[in-house]
């Protein structure tokens, strides 16, 4: 989030929607914070329509939506839905996730409102489908990727954090973590021997991912050579890792560390990320190192199976391998070959 927002500036159906999200739903602030922002963006659009605002003007973002009581609130129709979310995609140039969540903003709030609060008799938003996903394949590095950039990292011997941004890395790539799970890990996460680390995931789950012998090589070195040191055994904050001033590393950090990286790695053409480091764990895990996709799915610490189904696509090897099973694949003599054995 570029900035915190003030709840004071929201009505009080959303500020109780809110504060049931985050108190009994377990959501995260940063979660509760999106929806907030979807939801006053949605009863701007509405409220413009109604007093002539041109969506696309300064005075759209000076809406102020505090008067959307629930009186308000219940003249919303499937169609003013239907015509936000037309709004979103061809004047905002939303894409899917962005729509998706939009909508899942709204329907959450109704829902709430209609069967926590008993404030609607009717949800207008109950029978609105999500927009359809574009099926793409997920974006990985391969693994000849994947060492030039733990090379890259590791060749950086000028590099003052070289054992952090390499235990980083090395933790992405063999884990799949969260950006927000591997930067929220403190030193008592980790198991004394190394063996695993406990992250909280989405929704505030908490997990244990087991780690294997490249992870627990450099988190060794990283914490006997870095972390334990006298330096920092005075350093307040319990974050595994830090920034130079010696606090938690952020979410921004650690993305601009990757595309550092890429980078010198000669992949940054590749519009590579730091989700697709999780991408090419989970690649790598099922497809070179035949995972069952149940245990991937508790790995990744996603809910639901489907989710994690993206990560059984064939690879190209697989194909490779099929077109050259094929018994015509012999059948290499050309037709200009035929022609000079007649001559």
């Amino acid at each position: 989030m570029p900035y915190e927002i003030n709840m004071n500036e929201f009505p009080q159906p959303l500020r109780e929607f809110a504060s049931y999200k985050t108190a009994i739903q377990g959501c995260s602030q940063k979660t509760a914070d999106e929806y907030m922002l979807d939801l006053r963006t949605f009863f701007r659009y509405l409220l413009a329509r109604e007093r002539g605002i041109d969506p696309n003007s300064d005075e759209f973002c000076e809406i102020d939506i505090r008067c959307v009581d629930i009186n308000y609130i219940k003249t919303v129709t499937a169609d003013k839905i239907y015509d936000f979310l037309l709004y979103t995609g061809n004047v905002r140039k939303n894409m899917w996730a962005s729509k998706a969540r939009k909508l899942s903003a709204i329907k959450g709030l109704f829902k709430f409102l209609t069967i926590k609060r008993g404030y609607l008799d009717e949800n207008p938003a109950a029978n609105i489908e999500a927009p359809k996903r574009k099926k793409t394949l997920p974006k990985f590095l391969s693994l000849e990727e994947s060492m030039l950039l733990i090379n890259a990292v590791k060749n950086d011997t000028e590099s003052k954090t070289r054992l952090r941004d390499l235990c980083i890395i090395t933790l992405f790539l063999n884990c799949g973590m969260r950006l927000s799970e591997l930067v929220g890990i403190n030193t008592t996460d980790l198991e004394r021997e190394l063996r695993h680390v406990r992250v909280v995931g989405k929704g505030s789950k908490e997990r244990i991912i087991y780690l294997n012998n490249a992870c627990r090589t450099v988190l060794y070195e990283y914490l006997v050579n870095v972390r334990q040191t006298e330096k920092y055994a005075y350093v307040s904050d319990k974050a595994l890792f830090l920034s130079n001033r010696d606090k938690r590393i952020s979410n921004k950090m650690v993305q601009a560390m990757v595309y550092k990286y890429l980078d010198v790695a000669g992949l940054g053409s590749k519009h590579y990320s730091v989700h697709k480091l999780r991408h090419t764990a989970a690649t790598l895990m099922y497809q070179t190192g035949n995972v069952d996709i149940r245990v991937l799915k508790d790995i990744l610490g996603h809910e639901q199976l489907n989710t994690t189904q993206i990560y059984t696509h064939v690879s190209d090897k697989n194909m490779m391998d099929a077109m050259a099973q094929n018994p015509l694949a012999a059948l290499t003599d050309t037709v200009a070959d035929k022609k000079e054995d007649n001559d």
